[in-house]
């Protein structure tokens, strides 16, 4: 399923290229023909996303609410649009920037609807704070994850408590923060709680620059491979890594179930809850330069 950088990188491409502009709307597929004949002739105003959600603003108060849930996806084209092909829910059209003209065709989604400005702040508000946006409260997160009683790992997966952190974000933070994920919120407590908010905030700002989820240091990745574009494998620190070695401590990655996905961990780095700031274990063998990148504290991502 996507994660929030993707359905942020979405709103942004609709805001560059047919916000202000009046647009065309059908329903090749024919499911959403009465939505789309509400949209079709009328301006598109903006875009945004919260979370997993996407609210695209038309003139007259209506807003299309679209969560593309597992299969769903938005496909792009310049020019004339091609004969439709499977199932289009439904196609938008617009002149573009350049007039040359734009169109997005929508695919296989969870839901898509329009709804009214009240009925979108009311989906809104079900949500939890969402680390790419301005209005996103880390304090809301915190105090949210600080006062339940399930496990840490299960509540980043709450869309009521964090908006937009799916599956590889959950590994990644747990493992960057060396948390437990089976730890409960109220044990995990409301510093590391933030300190984790902090880190989804860079982490995901970073998705939303590269196009894709890297979550590892330049120093955590091979030799000859620190910089420049991220190998797809050098990308990650536990997720879909099951019984490769910890690039911290050389440990094999460990998976289970949890909240029907699946997780990963590092049974070493993340044994129960180190104090904030301490330094991750490093390899029995490892060199002095590899120790000393293994005690340093995470940078901003580069690379």
């Amino acid at each position: 399923m996507p994660e929030g950088h993707s359905i942020r990188r979405l709103a942004d491409v609709f805001a560059r290229d047919l916000a202000g502009q009046e647009l065309r709307a059908g329903s090749p597929q024919g499911r959403f023909a009465d939505g789309a004949a509400l949209l079709d002739g009328t301006v598109l105003r903006r875009a945004e996303a919260h979370g997993k959600q996407m609210f695209l603003g038309f003139a007259g108060g209506r807003w299309l609410r679209v969560h593309l849930g597992l299969y769903g996806k938005w496909v792009f084209g310049t020019g004339e649009p091609p004969e439709p092909r499977g199932a289009v829910r439904l196609r938008l059209q617009g002149p573009g920037p350049d007039g040359e003209g734009v169109w997005a065709d929508l695919r296989g989604p969870t839901a898509c609807e329009v709804v009214t400005t009240a009925e979108k702040e009311a989906v809104r508000a079900r949500l939890g704070p969402d680390p790419l946006r301005r209005d996103g409260d880390g304090g809301v997160f915190a105090e949210r994850v600080a006062r339940s009683r399930v496990a840490v790992g299960t509540l980043l997966m709450d869309q009521a408590v964090v908006a937009g952190v799916g599956n590889v974000y959950r590994a990644e933070a747990l493992f960057r923060a060396r948390t437990d994920p089976y730890a409960r919120g109220v044990d995990v407590g409301h510093e590391r709680a933030l300190t984790m908010w902090d880190d989804l905030v860079v982490l995901l700002h970073d998705g939303v620059r590269r196009g894709s989820i890297v979550t590892t240091a330049p120093a955590d990745r091979p030799e000859g491979h620190r910089r420049g574009r991220v190998r797809r494998e050098d990308a990650h620190y536990v997720y879909k890594r099951t019984g490769q070695p910890c690039r911290w401590c050389g440990t094999p990655v460990l998976t289970a179930e949890m909240v029907a996905r699946n997780l990963y961990w590092c049974p070493v780095c993340q044994a129960g809850l180190p104090e904030v700031g301490t330094p991750p274990p490093a390899p029995p063998a490892a060199s002095r330069r590899t120790r000393a990148a293994a005690t340093a504290r995470l940078p901003v991502l580069t690379g």
